[in-house]
């Protein structure tokens, strides 16, 4: 098949999604700078999650994982020699209120930077917010791409890094057939219209495509659907704890991994703890890390959670994420010799961390990082078994604009 240059679509992917989210690739707005509160021993930075509402099961945990990073750094002499200071806020699982959280940290507060969100609506609220004050937010969640904002810092993947491989993978390993399932806001939208595009060109075809909101805990009309479409597989992309009851109610009715096996990416290890192990085993998430990932820093990395947390708990892409973007803003302010937004941003360019999941670097053009794919197969201990990954970390490319459909995975880095 010849291969589809990404650009013969990305125009109508990128008017679909200012529609759904009001904004797209971004440039620098003049408004009042950020005001930083760096005259006594401390400096405080923004923790904005949502620590109540449907999201709650997923972001606690990255709340959880920043504080980590910032007691690691403390006790190792701060930053500039300040001790960093976490002022922490819930976004309630309401985008609004991520937006006014968001100008709370940076006007009253006076934060140095925002570690914060998980879901496209959260940050597309608080997007305007850190524009208009100059301040600078460190976003640590996979989402659909066509975004970058000059203080906004990516540290989950775009979706070349995520999306586009996991859905070549499944296309050679699983089936053609595919049926594209989402929580019905910007991000599974967005992304399913890279997927569609994805599938003409790779020889793919859409079983069906459905959407259900935020919260959503009837899944038996969609699963009906399903059944009548008789698909070769499941892309997922809803969030939150509709995905307990999505994936409880799939099984009640008799679908396991083997009859149709479903792939998320959204669902991780913490969200495979609150669905259950027995529940997901034999379906698959597309991530970056896994808690598995074998890397030196990260037996350290999942040692140093379980005792600062509890056995019990588990990490994940995300709260890796959202773990080193800590650190990445820490050796972006000491590069920099400032906490001082402009400079930190210049400093950024081309950092790197041994972070759990590997070496991360930063590029600078578009303010994303470089990661690995990997895809994982959900396991009885509730563990994934990673089954793919790429030979190489993936240059971060929001808007597939080098992009070239219909070459083999084994292209595709």
């Amino acid at each position: 098949m010849k291969p589809i240059s990404w650009k013969t679509v990305l125009s109508a992917i990128a008017v679909s999604t200012l529609v759904l989210a009001g904004c797209g690739k971004t440039t620098s707005t003049e408004g009042q700078k950020a005001m930083i509160d760096t005259s006594g021993d401390t400096v405080k930075v923004g923790v904005l999650h949502s620590l109540s509402g449907t999201m709650s099961i997923s972001e606690v945990s990255l709340r959880d994982a920043e504080l980590m990073a910032i007691d690691e750094i403390n006790a190792s002499g701060g930053v500039l020699g300040k001790k960093i200071e976490p002022v922490i806020e819930d976004g309630a699982s309401d985008w609004p209120t991520f937006a006014e959280k968001a100008k709370k940290l940076l006007q009253k507060d006076q934060v140095a930077t925002i570690f914060g969100g998980w879901t496209s609506a959260s940050r597309k609220a608080m997007l305007p917010v850190v524009e208009q004050n100059n301040g600078l937010l460190w976003y640590p969640v996979q989402y659909e791409g066509m975004e970058s904002s000059p203080n906004i810092f990516y540290t989950g993947a775009t979706t070349n890094q995520q999306i586009v491989p996991a859905v070549t993978w499944l296309l050679e390993n699983k089936g053609k057939k595919v049926f594209l399932i989402g929580s019905d806001y910007v991000f599974p939208r967005t992304a399913n219209k890279v997927i569609k595009s994805q599938l003409k060109a790779e020889g793919g075809a859409l079983a069906g495509e459905e959407y259900t909101p935020l919260g959503h805990t009837d899944y038996s009309t969609l699963i009906s659907k399903i059944k009548d479409a008789k698909p070769d597989v499941i892309f997922n992309t809803l969030n939150g704890d509709s995905n307990v009851a999505f994936f409880k109610q799939l099984k009640d009715v008799g679908i396991t991994s083997a009859d149709i096996p479903v792939l998320s990416v959204s669902v991780a290890e913490e969200e495979i703890r609150g669905i259950g192990a027995s529940v997901l085993e034999g379906h698959y998430a597309s991530w970056n890390y896994y808690q598995t990932t074998d890397t030196p820093e990260n037996e350290e990395f999942v040692a140093n959670y379980k005792k600062k947390y509890g056995d019990d708990r588990v990490t994940g892409d995300p709260i890796e994420a959202a773990y080193t973007a800590v650190y990445l803003w820490a050796k972006a302010v000491e590069k920099a010799g400032s906490f001082e937004i402009d400079k930190v941003k210049k400093a950024a360019d081309g950092i790197e961390f041994n972070a759990p999941s590997g070496v991360v670097k930063i590029e600078g053009a578009n303010q994303h990082i470089w990661k690995t794919a990997r895809i994982g197969q959900v396991q009885a201990d509730g563990q994934f078994k990673e089954v793919w990954k790429s030979g190489e970390s993936i240059k971060p490319d929001p808007y597939l604009e080098s992009y070239e459909w219909g070459a083999s995975l084994s292209n595709k880095k």
